[in-house]
């Protein structure tokens, strides 16, 4: 490349910059979804991947668009989180979950699972399946929550494409299930229901982990495969706000890319597996009995 041509680019990818922070504010002011603290990497990929979405030649469209278009911002939203998973998504942590979490869950009278970031629902329901196994799902409140409203509505269908039930099997045995997945749902033509009776005792609702509060008093927190878009200090604040939910003596469940080595809250923590990123808050700290 002529440095001419390499002058160019470098001038392109500033402009872009400049309007993915002006795209970013005008989100923030126009409808009150803060993005500012969102790992600048991944935030900037996915809004030209936006933007690629929707033919718009140039960031300062998309923008103009989200500021004058009301009916723009859920698919903003959309583009912009991230809803992929997979039922049992990485088998041998719902194992683990399975044989070292749900044991000590047993000695609570009534359990409370907060999974932050449920996007499609996947992991919901996977969890739900081993609790109701394990025998422990009845005396069980789970808590999924997002920011995608678009997200959570797809999470309370419970429908998804019959062309992934069979990676969710395999999944589900690997998880350590005791029967078959096919026992959870019902096929017709290409897509898969899940059973309701999976989510009698489930409630989904909008919640923004980079903007709210504490939402419940929880036993278990699973956040898996979101801190990963999030820059250090908005990684800290969602640690902590994990911190002051759990009860004293309750686990976090993080992504098996996330980790808690070097962030302030690790002190807070007690490594029940470290390879699959389960935790449980020490004693030490001011949790709730």
């Amino acid at each position: 490349m002529s440095k001419a041509a390499s002058k160019a680019k470098a001038t392109d990818t500033a402009l872009e910059d400049i309007e993915i922070e002006l795209f970013v504010r005008a989100l923030k002011l126009r409808h009150g979804y803060d993005f500012t603290q969102y790992a600048p990497a991944s935030l900037r990929r996915r809004v030209l991947q936006l933007a690629h979405a929707h033919h718009a030649d140039t960031v300062s469209a998309l923008t103009t668009r989200l500021l004058h278009e009301p009916d723009f911002l859920p698919l903003v939203l959309e583009g912009l989180s991230v809803p992929v998973s997979e039922m049992f998504r990485d088998p041998d942590v719902f194992k683990a979950l399975r044989e070292q979490v749900f044991p000590v869950l047993a000695s609570y009278p009534q359990i409370n699972v907060w999974q932050a970031g449920c996007a499609h629902g996947q992991e919901v329901y996977s969890l739900a399946i081993l609790l109701e196994e394990a025998g422990l799902y009845e005396r069980t409140q789970i808590y999924a929550t997002d920011f995608n409203e678009a997200a959570l509505k797809h999470a309370q269908e419970g429908i998804y494409p019959a062309k992934e039930a069979q990676l969710w099997s395999r999944n589900y045995l690997a998880a350590g299930g005791s029967h078959t997945l096919a026992d959870y749902y019902s096929a017709r033509y290409e897509l898969i229901k899940l059973d309701q009776r999976l989510r009698r005792n489930v409630i989904f609702a909008n919640h923004n982990l980079v903007t709210d509060e504490v939402f419940c008093e929880a036993h278990l927190v699973l956040c898996r495969n979101v801190l990963i878009y999030f820059s250090d200090p908005l990684q800290d604040r969602t640690l902590a706000l994990f911190r002051d939910s759990l009860v004293r003596g309750g686990f976090l469940c993080l992504g098996t890319r996330e980790s808690l080595d070097f962030a302030p809250s690790a002190t807070d923590f007690t490594p029940v597996d470290a390879a699959r990123r389960i935790y449980r808050l020490g004693s030490r700290n001011a949790g709730k009995e």
